[in-house]
C-alpha cells in the first residue's frame, strides 16, 4: 500500500469516527439512549418516566399485577408498584417496539439514620502478629524462631497444638511451659485466604530467663467512629463505612468478638491542608455495650443492637436510596462534634461516581455548613460512617477525607453498606416473589 492509499484510508477512518460522534449527539439517538433499560422501585414509591422520543408509548408485556401505569401529557408515565416482583415494559413508536424496559419492585426498606459517636472494641479471631523480636540466647546469639519458621507480620495465629487461642496474654505462658519441657509448638495461622501450619521451637531469652518465639502480637483494637443506620425491625446496624485495620500491620482485623458503646466527644482537632483533623472522645461507661460486632468489612462494621439508640434526630425511619437515585447537589450529614448530641450539617455532593460494583469511594462530598467548618475545618477522623441524607432518603455514608482539602472527602452509597450487612436486594426480591 503506497502513501496515497494510506492517507486516503486514514481520511475515511477519521471521517467515519466524526460522523459517529455527531450522530451520537443528534436528538433521536440521544433521546433513545436516555431511556433506561432497567427501573428499580420499592413498594410505596412511584417512578415518573419521560419518553423524549415523539409519538412513543409504554406498555406492559407481562406481570401487570406487579405494577400499574398512568399516562400523562408529553409522553410522561408514572410507574406505580403494586407488589414485589418483576415486570417487563416495552417502549413503542406507534406500533413498533423500539426498546425493552425491565422493572423490579423490592420490599420496602426503612431505616433510622444514625450520626451518634460510638466507641468500638474489637477482638480478633486469633492473635495477630505485629512484629518480630530478636532474642539473645546463652551463646550471645540473637534470633527469632518465629521469623525463621516463616511466620510473617500480619499472620493471624488461631491454634497452638490444635487448641484455639485468642488472647495474647495466654501465648507467653504456653510458650514458656513448652520451652521448659523441651518441646516444640505446632502453630496454625491464617495468611490472607490460606490456612498454614508450622512447627516452632521456643528459645530461652537470657534477659528474663523465659522461653519465647520472638514475636510481637496483639489481640484487640479500640477506637471511635459514627453509627450510620439502624433497622428497627431486625435490630441490625451499620457503622464506620470502612474496615478496621491493625495500626501496625495495616491488615484488616478478623472479628472474634467485639462491641460498640456510647462515646462522648470531648474536643476536636481541626483539619488543615496536609494535616487531617480528628475527634477526641471518651467512653463514659465501658461496660454499657450497645451491640455486638459480627463483621468487619471494607464497607464498615455490622452487628446487632441490644439497647436503644440515643439522640435520634428522626422520629420515624426513612427510605433508603438506590445507587441511581443519588444526584449531585445539596445534601446533609448527621454527626457529633460536641458531647453526644447529633447535629445536622449541610454538604454538597459535587460528583457521583457511577459504579456497577461496590466501592468505598462512590461520591465526592464537600462540607458547606459554616458551623461545621468553624468547628472541625471539614471532615475529620472519627466522622467516618456519618450518614448522608438527600431528598429525605438515606443515600450513603462519609468514608474518607482529602488530606490536601479537609472540606472535601469521599462517601459510599448506602446500597453497598446494605449488601455487606446482609440486605441483598436481589435475594430479598426473589424471597418476596
Amino acid at each position: 500500500m503506497d502513501d496515497r492509499q494510506r492517507e486516503k484510508k486514514r481520511f475515511w477512518s477519521v471521517l467515519a469516527i466524526l460522523l459517529l460522534l455527531v450522530l451520537a449527539y443528534t436528538p433521536p439517538v440521544y433521546n433513545y439512549a436516555s431511556i433506561p433499560t432497567e427501573v428499580r422501585l420499592m413498594l410505596g414509591r412511584s417512578k415518573e418516566l419521560h419518553l423524549s422520543i415523539p409519538a412513543s408509548t409504554l406498555g406492559t408485556t407481562d406481570q401487570q399485577k406487579v405494577i400499574s401505569l398512568e399516562q400523562h401529557p408529553s409522553h410522561t408515565f408514572t410507574i406505580q408498584p403494586r407488589q414485589t416482583g418483576e415486570a417487563n415494559l416495552q417502549v413503542k413508536m406507534g406500533d413498533i417496539p423500539i426498546k425493552n424496559l425491565h422493572v423490579q419492585v423490592y420490599p420496602e426498606l426503612l431505616l433510622y439514620p444514625g450520626g451518634q459517636s460510638i466507641g468500638v472494641k474489637l477482638h480478633s479471631a486469633g492473635i495477630l502478629v505485629v512484629g518480630h523480636k530478636q532474642i539473645l540466647n546463652h551463646r550471645g546469639e540473637s534470633s527469632s524462631p518465629a521469623k525463621e519458621a516463616n511466620i510473617h507480620v500480619g499472620d493471624l495465629i488461631t491454634k497452638i497444638n490444635g487448641k484455639t487461642i485468642r488472647e495474647a496474654s495466654a501465648l507467653g505462658k504456653i510458650v514458656d511451659e513448652a520451652g521448659r519441657a523441651g518441646k516444640s509448638l505446632q502453630l496454625e495461622f491464617i495468611r490472607g485466604k490460606e490456612k498454614l501450619n508450622v512447627q516452632v521451637t521456643p528459645i530461652k531469652d537470657e534477659e528474663d530467663q523465659r522461653y519465647k518465639l520472638g514475636l510481637y502480637v496483639r489481640d484487640s483494637a479500640a477506637g471511635i467512629g459514627t453509627l450510620t443506620f439502624y433497622d428497627p425491625k431486625t435490630k441490625r446496624y451499620g457503622a464506620l463505612g470502612h474496615v478496621i485495620s491493625d495500626q501496625d500491620t495495616q491488615k484488616p482485623i478478623s472479628v472474634g468478638k467485639g462491641s460498640i458503646l456510647p462515646s462522648t466527644v470531648t474536643s476536636v482537632d481541626r483539619g488543615e491542608q496536609g494535616k487531617p483533623g480528628s475527634i477526641r472522645a471518651i467512653f463514659p461507661d465501658e461496660k454499657s455495650s450497645m451491640g455486638n460486632i459480627e463483621k468487619n468489612s471494607p464497607f464498615g462494621i455490622f452487628g446487632k443492637l441490644h439497647s436503644s439508640i440515643p439522640h435520634l434526630l428522626y422520629r420515624e425511619p426513612i427510605p433508603v436510596a438506590f445507587v441511581e437515585e443519588v444526584k449531585e447537589g445539596p445534601a446533609e450529614i448527621l454527626t457529633v462534634v460536641d458531647g453526644d448530641k447529633v447535629g445536622k450539617y449541610s454538604i454538597e455532593i459535587v460528583n457521583v461516581i457511577r459504579q456497577r460494583y461496590p466501592s468505598t469511594k462512590s461520591m465526592i462530598i464537600k462540607v458547606t455548613d459554616p458551623r461545621l467548618l468553624e468547628k472541625t475545618g471539614g471532615i475529620v477522623q472519627g466522622m467516618s460512617g456519618s450518614p448522608i441524607i438527600q431528598n429525605g432518603k438515606l443515600v450513603g455514608a462519609v468514608t474518607h477525607v482529602f488530606v490536601n482539602d479537609p472540606t472535601q472527602g469521599y462517601g459510599l452509597f448506602i446500597e453497598w453498606m446494605l449488601e455487606e450487612a446482609g440486605y441483598s436486594l436481589h435475594h430479598q426480591l426473589k424471597k418476596a416473589s
